[in-house]
């Protein structure tokens, strides 16, 4: 009796020093996991003292996420890997480590392949109006030599857009008139509803603007009539940009021209009776509009197009 209560006792003890030593690699594990690298280990511990032995054929089996469907890998913490190991259930969350495999040639051909795009779908830094500044403020403060430098800096940009513009057949008097021809033909698309014919003459991005601004306005009015008053009071070029899309190849570009264009316009909306339900077609009204036109330089046959309106 005395030789099985010793027994006892020291199964007990083992138990107990086991569940010690596993919490503890356990809790370290996890600590350092959570602090360096988002990794769990697995494996098996059959005694006391061979754990640190079997802590090298471990193997990773998962990687932690906030939930079940993210990418793995994601850590830049280099990943530890063994072929050896006891082989684990998977529980759902648990992905399995793989080798990093190298692409063939013909993928890394086709990884090399840049889209020609037709347009940078941003309008490159916009024009913003900015407040008068008085003269002293302006010349004997750092605010206004601020306000210099960045004025400076906007006029070489514009000088040098233009510059480049040049080379390609540009010409000022050309470029308004097709430009004023084009803020008409928009309009009228517009005004009319013509989504297929709006679709040439703007870019995606500004398109996909225009048709849900078509889709509410035509929730609200059935029919919209809109005419130009010409000749037109003003227009003028506010900003000129150029954007470059290649840093490998300095010859795909496109150029931005931001146009200031003053017209008087008459405009009268319906609704589904046919009665006037706003504006008065007989009365011309004064709307300043504040345009970019964009065109590539680079693909054959490009014409302008807008990209963007900058609110006035």
């Amino acid at each position: 009796m005395a030789l099985r209560g010793f027994f006892s006792v020291r199964s007990t003890q083992i138990s107990l020093y086991r569940t010690t030593e596993i919490r503890l690699v356990s809790s370290s594990l996890l600590s350092s996991s959570s602090r360096n690298s988002p990794y769990i280990f697995y494996g098996t511990l059959q005694d006391s003292n061979s754990w640190r032995s079997k802590f090298s054929s471990w193997s990773i089996v998962s990687s932690l996420h906030n939930n079940s469907s993210g990418l793995p890998w994601t850590s830049s913490a280099n990943p530890l890997c063994s072929t050896t190991g006891p082989k684990l259930p998977n529980f759902g969350y648990l992905r399995p480590v793989t080798m990093q495999a190298k692409a063939s040639p013909q993928a890394r051909q086709m990884a090399a392949v840049k889209v020609s795009l037709m347009s940078p779908g941003i309008v490159f830094e916009p024009y913003a109006p900015r407040e008068a500044m008085p003269f002293w403020t302006r010349w004997l403060t750092r605010t206004g030599w601020r306000r210099i430098k960045e004025e400076i800096t906007s006029e070489l940009k514009s000088a040098y857009a233009i510059a480049k513009l040049r080379k390609t057949g540009y010409s000022k008097k050309k470029f308004y008139d097709e430009a004023l021809e084009l803020y008409k033909e928009i309009n009228t698309y517009i005004a009319n509803g013509d989504k297929t014919s709006l679709r040439k003459s703007v870019t995606e991005k500004m398109y996909s603007a225009l048709k849900n601004e078509i889709r509410q306005r035509e929730s609200v009015w059935n029919h919209v009539y809109w005419e130009l008053v010409e000749p037109i009071v003003t227009i003028r070029t506010l900003r000129a940009r150029m954007i470059g899309v290649d840093r490998d190849d300095l010859s795909k570009l496109f150029v931005q021209l931001t146009l200031e264009l003053v017209t008087k316009q008459k405009f009268e909306a319906y609704n589904s009776h046919g009665a006037v339900i706003a504006g008065d077609k007989n009365k011309e009204v004064l709307v300043r509009d504040i345009w970019v036109f964009e065109k590539s330089l680079f693909h054959t046959g490009a014409c302008w197009r807008l990209c963007g309106r900058i609110k006035t």
